[in-house]
């Protein structure tokens, strides 16, 4: 009597997924008319969001964040470079973002990822004029040497909200970033001590130490469809809702950034209104994330 019910369920759950293929905003419509999501998430909710400190060895600071399916790598490596003549007393962050083919079917091996230019453009954007960090702090002697900062995101899986995840894993990559120790060598230049075997000479700082952040940004994609937002869209729901708009905040709840990339729908006050108060609630529980992760690593 189980083998008849087994095949009705089967054959039931054949016909969803090919309606939902074939007209993915009607499937949505039922969904967004009872104010729920095909995951079975309400519409302001986010998906289930992970930091793992420290996922690459030989870099000076990593983490994998994951939001829901989204998985992104963060490594950042630091080099002595020379500063320029208008700003001496300050280093550089040098922002790369990649997305290999096995993140995505749309992705084509040979050919650059289209968003990929984008989501480099936004996070430099946002690192550098959120001012979390401090560029003075990358200074080692004025005029002669500092340390530029290489961080580059790996995207793993792209499954949407593609900003929110490589900016997590930036900040989560710099919380977790150690500045090394560096010497003078025989000709009077500023190297890593380690590399050079330099251990017993005078270092310049005196030890390897963490970077002071502050206003530290977070973000939250969030789709709309007419009267309807939807917060950390996958990415189905990104390629069929109308618009998108991305909402960075600051630590203490401060606009840094409001992006809108086109869309067929206007962003009115209200939208734009109840978006960010879905990102302010967003950023309270990454700080907690954040914070969990890092006190995860210094309990290891």
């Amino acid at each position: 009597m189980g083998l008849p019910n087994a095949s009705g369920d089967l054959s039931t759950e054949v016909e969803v997924d090919a309606f939902r293929r074939l007209f993915p905003l009607r499937f949505y419509k039922k969904h967004l008319f009872e104010s729920i999501r095909p995951d079975a998430r309400p519409l302001g909710r986010a998906r289930e969001t992970t930091i793992a400190l420290g996922a690459v060895a030989s870099a000076n600071g990593s983490a994998l964040a994951k939001i829901g399916s989204t998985t992104m790598l963060a490594a950042i490596k630091m080099e002595v470079m020379t500063p320029s003549l208008e700003t001496p007393d300050e280093g550089c962050i040098a922002i790369d973002f990649h997305m290999p083919p096995i993140c995505s079917p749309i992705v084509r091996p040979g050919r650059p990822a289209e968003g990929a230019p984008v989501v480099a453009k936004q996070l430099s954007d946002t690192i550098l004029s959120s001012g979390m960090i401090n560029l003075k702090e990358l200074s080692l002697v004025s005029g002669k040497a500092a340390w530029m900062a290489y961080l580059d995101i790996y995207c793993l899986d792209a499954d949407g909200a593609l900003f929110d995840t490589a900016l997590l894993s930036a900040v989560a990559a710099f919380s977790h970033l150690e500045i090394p120790v560096v010497s003078l060598n025989d000709d009077g230049k500023i190297v890593l001590s380690e590399e050079q075997g330099l251990s017993d000479r005078e270092p310049v700082n005196k030890e390897k130490r963490k970077i002071n952040l502050s206003s530290v940004p977070f973000s939250l994609t969030c789709v709309l469809h007419k009267n309807y937002i939807l917060a950390d869209p996958t990415a189905e729901e990104e390629s069929i809702m109308d618009t998108i708009v991305t909402v960075v905040l600051d630590s203490s709840s401060q606009l840094v950034s409001l992006h809108k990339p086109g869309g067929t729908v206007l962003a009115y006050t209200s939208a734009i209104q109840d978006c960010i108060a879905l990102t302010r609630q967003r950023v309270k529980e990454l700080q907690k994330i954040l914070e969990e992760g890092i006190s995860g690593m210094e309990v290891d």
